[in-house]
């Protein structure tokens, strides 16, 4: 059964339209609730945000749907998406919400829950949820309506956290570092724990104000922090996105590393260490096929998963991993966390950088990638994908590539879009194939 309101990453989309408005704030507050009381205890549910202007507002719509259904509200303010699934499990809450969209314009806004594990919620809760939010929820009687208060130190016990997973025996003096949060929820513990461990920290992106969120800067937009790791003269960079569970890496000459290279680092480190788990590590089929010939270069495995997140963490915790992640820089280190931490994963870099005491520009560089090619392709409607016409030029394209590259094609989990990749030894063929598929899908959405 399809989903209607949940997407790849919890529920997003523009403010004040569709699923992304107050009353749908509040319906998913009393659906979430009712489906998470369980037992006798008074029932609490751990909410933190981002830094959009929406904030407030699904904040506040959120907070009225727990309370109606006799859920107490513990609200943490502007902190990562990690942070919040660190914190719910270690508050015991029955459920955290973080209110983000992630990377996306500041105009949108999205709905992620978290079980009182730390986990995203399965498919099948996800289902039973909407399934709550299209019928009517009890409410509670009026002496057992919820009570919500906010808590003020939240961010500094995710400041300690964060620092307890960089390695006791090292510091961070002598290395100057940018770091850019997007004006978004790392703004203020991200420069803290790099500062507390020693660091010179350069900050940007540190300046919210509601409509700034990943506004040329953060992860997706790192040619500011580029800029300004070369003229500041830092040894590195590093870029969150606008909930901080993922990042970008610059080295020293302003160069981008993408977080196949970081996994690749992160993977070569824990492998001499004797802690990493599964013989490998797990990324999803965006990974760039040179990460995949690197890995089995050094004994290691690497095991693809479709893309999202959600769906590494699914299969590293079913068949023993420890590290894994996304090229876009979500990286999920189950030793420490249980989802995407970006600055967790940051520590663990800079770590490897001042072991190998050598400049970023030849510690994270692990592989040269092949030659590789993703283009959207927006449409109206329909199936453009199940067209006769698209098939015969996928087949055509995969037999092509066989053995030398890899071709994947999927719809975007949140927007009307067809993400089209191929990579491969030559690139003339990968673009080739590219817009060929473009093409097709193009006339067959018309």
């Amino acid at each position: 059964m399809a989903r209607k309101y949940f997407g790849t990453d919890g529920i997003r989309g523009a403010t004040n339209a569709g699923a992304m408005t107050a009353a749908m704030a509040m319906k998913v507050g009393m659906a979430a609730g009712a489906y998470f009381q369980r037992g006798d205890h008074k029932h609490r549910v751990l909410i933190g945000k981002d830094t959009r202007l929406s904030g407030y507002m699904l904040e506040s719509a959120l907070v009225a749907g727990f309370t109606s259904v006799g859920m107490d509200v513990i609200m943490v303010g502007p902190l990562p998406t990690p942070a919040v699934a660190m914190l719910t499990q270690s508050m015991r809450a029955d459920i955290g919400v973080m209110i983000s969209a992630s990377h996306n314009p500041f105009a949108d806004n999205g709905i992620k829950l978290f079980g009182p594990d730390g986990y995203k919620l399965s498919d099948e809760a996800e289902m039973t949820i909407e399934q709550l939010i299209d019928s009517d929820v009890p409410l509670s009687p009026s002496a057992q309506i919820g009570r919500a208060r906010r808590i003020e130190d939240a961010q500094g016990r995710y400041i300690h956290f964060a620092k307890a997973t960089f390695p006791d025996n090292l510091r961070l003096d002598g290395l100057r570092v940018v770091i850019d949060c997007a004006n978004g929820a790392a703004y203020k513990v991200a420069p803290s724990a790099l500062w507390e461990l020693g660091a010179d920290v350069v900050s940007i992106g540190v300046n919210p104000n509601g409509t700034n969120i990943n506004r040329d800067v953060g992860s997706t937009a790192p040619q500011t922090l580029s800029e300004t790791v070369v003229a500041a003269g830092a040894d590195i960079g590093i870029a969150l996105d606008g909930d901080a569970d993922r990042l970008i890496i610059v080295d020293e000459k302003g160069q981008v590393v993408d977080g196949d290279q970081l996994m690749a680092t992160i993977a070569a480190s824990w492998a001499r260490a004797g802690r990493l788990a599964g013989g490998g590590l797990v990324a999803t089929v965006m990974s760039n096929l040179g990460l995949e010939r690197h890995l089995s270069a050094q004994g290691l495995g690497l095991v693809r998963t479709a893309v999202g997140d959600r769906y590494v963490l699914e299969k590293m915790r079913g068949s023993g991993y420890n590290v894994g992640g996304e090229q876009s820089g979500h990286i999920i280190l189950s030793d420490y966390g249980t989802t995407g931490d970006g600055l967790v994963a940051a520590l663990q870099v800079l770590a490897e950088l001042k072991r190998a005491g050598a400049p970023a520009s030849e510690v994270l560089h692990r592989f040269e990638p092949l030659p590789q090619l993703l283009k959207n392709v927006r449409f109206a409607g329909g199936k453009p994908l199940e067209h006769e016409s698209v098939r015969s030029v996928i087949a055509a394209a995969e037999a092509d590539l066989a053995g030398t590259g890899r071709l994947v094609i999927r719809p975007s989990g949140t927007e009307p879009v067809i993400r089209v990749m191929a990579e491969g030894d030559d690139a003339r063929q990968v673009e080739t194939w590219v817009d060929r598929i473009c093409d097709a899908v193009r006339q067959a959405a018309a």
